[in-house]
């Protein structure tokens, strides 16, 4: 099947219809970033209430990204890819024409549904048709239109907020959308692999409740006291539906995701990395823009102007990277990468209410190198040694686990930042010197950024360790002929594993 399918694969025109289709998704992240405060003041509502415009999206992007392994199998991915597409342009037009808060934050959820389905179809359409020597510069390619969206998106939505309203941060996605529709029906061929023989609900149940649980508890936690019987009981609940659906999943004939191929240690160790990473990412994307706009009184213009350098290089680096993925393999790269977003996040911990925005130019530089150097490494190596009719799993387990983890931390970093903003203003408040109330809040608000981005930073070192677990890669043990059966490995060739 697969060489069938490779037979008529082009690269480039497969490559241009991905590009299109996960540069709309990310775009869709990083507009919104940045109107945060303007919506705050339009919705006359506060930052927990619009953080679900954020954690909510993507929550629900890894919620339904589980889902795309079974979809794509029974439906296959290019008609699971063009609904995504479809779907995604619908609900912008939606999120477009809200008329409060709550109805918002639903079709930001809905918009995100689509999102997390076409993340996973771009990954696995290059995993399952691409010949396995251009693969590292396919997602070279893939990471650059997700490197491309945050290089304009910032800059392009401090623009049009700074002269039209925020509905168009979501009407922009409509002719992007329809373009993406038309390329993937005219560009990549029809193919299916593996068509599932049912459809796990008791899996699908498990795992979306015991997201939701996880996620509720850890954005509320700050509010509700996080030794409340509300957010442990939350929290228990969360754990404990997750442990049954990984206990399902390992013991069903058809799972909604083949958490088998965790048993890849090379696969779950470059996750672990792609996780942190990711993790510590968003307390960058997320924070800027929120301490440039609030303490600094920066336009959105402006905002987006001083995350534009930092973000063209980001953009830049991948294709780069994905040329020297060959020569100097992951663990170089990625410890490099690790090594650099580390410096950058403990610069950022440095903030002081008016400090030279240069500095947080620089800093932002610094971080996005090592983000760089760390995405496209770990996002080629985990994939390297999956059999190519378990791609979709394991696109699915990345895009689940990486999305799942960055709204919990998003949740984490916002109620992090509630909480110590409150402890520096109570301190603030008895020290002589400090005077008015206003600046009182904003330096409290500033210490508490550089407090969650001290955390940032800490998480980042994690990944150091790790990386002592790379080994050196393997042949594709499809090719070696080790797969018995459905989601098994012979004897004794899981020993070699």
């Amino acid at each position: 099947m697969e060489a069938a399918v490779k037979g008529k694969i082009h690269f480039w025109p497969v490559m241009t219809a991905i590009f299109f289709g996960n540069f709309l998704s990310v775009l869709s992240t990083t507009t919104i970033n940045i109107a945060v405060p303007i919506l705050m003041d339009h919705f006359q509502t506060g930052l927990h209430t619009m953080q679900w415009m954020v954690t909510g999206f993507m929550l629900a992007t890894g919620v339904t990204a589980p889902l795309a392994g079974y979809l794509g199998g029974r439906f296959s991915y290019k008609r699971l890819y063009t609904f995504a597409l479809s779907g995604f342009t619908v609900f912008s037009l939606l999120c477009a024409l809200s008329w409060n808060p709550s109805v918002l934050i639903v079709f930001r959820m809905l918009q995100g549904s689509c999102s997390g389905l076409i993340m996973a179809c771009t990954m696995t359409i290059i995993f399952q048709v691409i010949p396995q020597e251009r693969r590292p510069f396919a997602v070279s390619l893939w990471s650059l239109s997700a490197m491309v969206a945050p290089a304009i998106g910032p800059t392009f939505s401090g623009w049009l907020l700074q002269f039209a309203s925020w509905h168009w941060l979501f009407l922009i996605n409509l002719p992007v959308g329809v373009a993406a529709v038309i390329l993937t029906q005219l560009l990549i061929p029809y193919y299916r692999m593996n068509v599932p023989k049912s459809f796990d609900v008791p899996g699908l149940f498990t795992v979306v409740l015991g997201s939701l649980s996880l996620l509720g508890a850890f954005s509320q936690g700050g509010s509700w006291g996080w030794t409340s019987w509300k957010t442990l009981s939350m929290i228990t609940l969360g754990i404990v539906l997750l442990i049954l659906f990984v206990l399902r999943e390992l013991k069903t004939e058809v799972p909604l995701l083949n958490l088998r191929v965790l048993k890849n240690r090379r696969f779950t160790v470059m996750l672990s990395i792609y996780s942190i990473v990711t993790v510590a990412m968003y307390a960058g994307t997320y924070l800027t823009p929120l301490f440039l706009q609030t303490a600094e009184g920066a336009s959105t213009l402006k905002t987006g102007l001083i995350l534009l350098p930092s973000s063209v290089l980001l953009a830049l680096l991948s294709p780069v990277v994905g040329k020297l993925y060959p020569r100097f393999g992951p663990v170089k790269l990625i410890s490099a990468g690790i090594a650099c977003i580390f410096a950058g996040l403990f610069l950022m911990s440095r903030l002081h209410v008016g400090i030279a925005h240069n500095f947080i130019l620089w800093a932002m530089v610094v971080r996005n190198l090592g983000i760089g150097l760390a995405n496209v490494p770990s996002s080629t190596a985990s994939m390297e040694e999956i059999p190519a009719e378990w791609s979709g799993h394991a696109t699915s387990i990345n895009n689940w686990v990486r999305n799942v983890l960055s709204s919990l931390a998003i949740a984490v970093f916002t109620s992090l930042l509630s909480s110590r903003e409150a402890i520096h203003a109570k301190e603030l408040a008895g020290t002589a010197g400090t005077s008015g109330s206003g600046n009182i809040g904003l330096m409290s608000f500033t210490m508490g950024v550089n407090d969650v981005f001290v955390v940032a930073a800490l998480l980042v070192l994690a990944g150091f360790p790790l990386m002592l677990l790379v080994r050196r890669k393997k042949e594709n043990i499809l090719a070696e002929g080790l797969l018995e059966g459905p989601g098994t490995l012979k004897r004794e060739s899981a020993a070699k594993l």
